[in-house]
């Protein structure tokens, strides 16, 4: 391996280990909050840059939708609707739901109609980030003080509805996004793609945000009671429900502006968010699902040891990043000792 081809491995490695820092981190705040492993984040990170197609003109896109509604503005919708009837006790919480739902479909119509690109990115994500919420409340709530393998089981569940949602909703085809950034820009041997410092820029602003919000804000700090200690939170005021909305929505939108911001970069289709997802979950174990920084530290080697197994065993490269969780979960449970299981 000579000085290019580690130049080359270098930014491929840094460009994947900032999306699964993303998913990482996004995996880490809602497993802190609720106990939930968020198994379908990868979807959201691709329903919303496949959405964004719906909303393209048709010279951009290459097809013919305009005026067509796409089937995640009608997921949200009824997600949103079934929410407001679950809740109709509170009229306030209900009506504000109904027309959370009214506005989804209506953003959607109106981009189906043809706007102007950026608004059209702005779309997309508003019509994807509701899911993320009215999934906890949905499907997560209803099984209060559950077990984290029973989450687990709801998690991977809702993962493979999604998933064969998102190919019924957008068919089997990849699609190519335009870029906000366009054109290359050299650094030593490497040209980087200009999009790709949008991602980096946006990681960065994330973790920043991340901390500034959980360190200087009244919220962040309820949410840390939350991870603490949930019964003690409750105690003082802090109700876990809304935490859960909260930490639910934060994660959807994390994964909604990657996915918009990563699209150009890999023509996304239905089914590429499971292994994006998966990566950022070994990122997430790697640092034990409680810590952000060693979530971070985690994302990069995990980028890392990508990049080297795509070009040393291209055919075993997931393989290999997968078998970095064997020492990680063998070491912690050496460290751990017989406890119960909520514990």
């Amino acid at each position: 391996m000579d000085w290019t081809i580690f130049s080359f491995l270098t930014a491929d490695a840094l460009q994947n280990g900032t999306i699964y820092a993303l998913l990482g981190l996004s995996l880490v705040l809602v497993f802190a909050v609720t106990r939930v492993i968020m198994v379908p984040l990868g979807e959201f990170l691709v329903f919303a840059p496949l959405t964004y197609v719906w909303f393209l003109p048709s010279e951009v896109s290459g097809l013919s939708l305009e005026g067509q509604i796409p089937g995640t503005a009608w997921l949200a919708t009824a997600m949103l609707l079934w929410w407001a009837i679950l809740d109709r006790t509170n009229l306030r919480r209900a009506g504000l739901l109904a027309l959370g739902a009214l506005g989804v479909l209506g953003v959607a119509w109106w981009g189906a109609q043809g706007v102007p690109m950026w608004l059209g990115w702005l779309f997309a994500i508003l019509v994807v980030l509701p899911i993320g919420p009215a999934s906890y409340r949905l499907f997560f709530e209803p099984a209060k003080n559950a077990s984290v393998l029973t989450y687990l089981i709801i998690a991977v569940g809702l993962h493979f509805a999604y998933m064969g949602l998102g190919l019924v909703f957008f068919g089997p085809e990849q699609f190519r996004l335009p870029a906000i950034l366009q054109g290359q820009t050299t650094i030593g041997l490497v040209p980087v793609n200009n999009q790709a410092f949008l991602v980096y820029g946006f990681a960065f602003l994330t973790m920043a945000g991340l901390y500034l919000f959980f360190t200087k804000s009244i919220y962040g700090k309820a949410l840390r009671a939350c991870a603490v200690n949930r019964y003690g939170a409750r105690l003082l005021g802090i109700s876990p429900s809304q935490a859960g909305y909260v930490s639910f929505g934060i994660a959807t939108l994390i994964a909604c502006i990657s996915g918009m911001l990563l699209a150009p970069l890999i023509s996304p289709a239905y089914f590429q968010g499971f292994l994006l997802g998966l990566k950022g979950f070994v990122a997430g174990i790697l640092g034990g699902l409680v810590s952000y920084p060693l979530a971070v530290v985690g994302a990069l080697l995990v980028g890392a040891m990508e990049s080297w197994a795509s070009f040393q065993a291209s055919a075993y490269k997931d393989a290999i990043v997968f078998a970095l969780l064997l020492p990680i979960l063998l070491w912690r449970s050496l460290q751990s000792h017989e406890i119960g299981e909520e514990d």
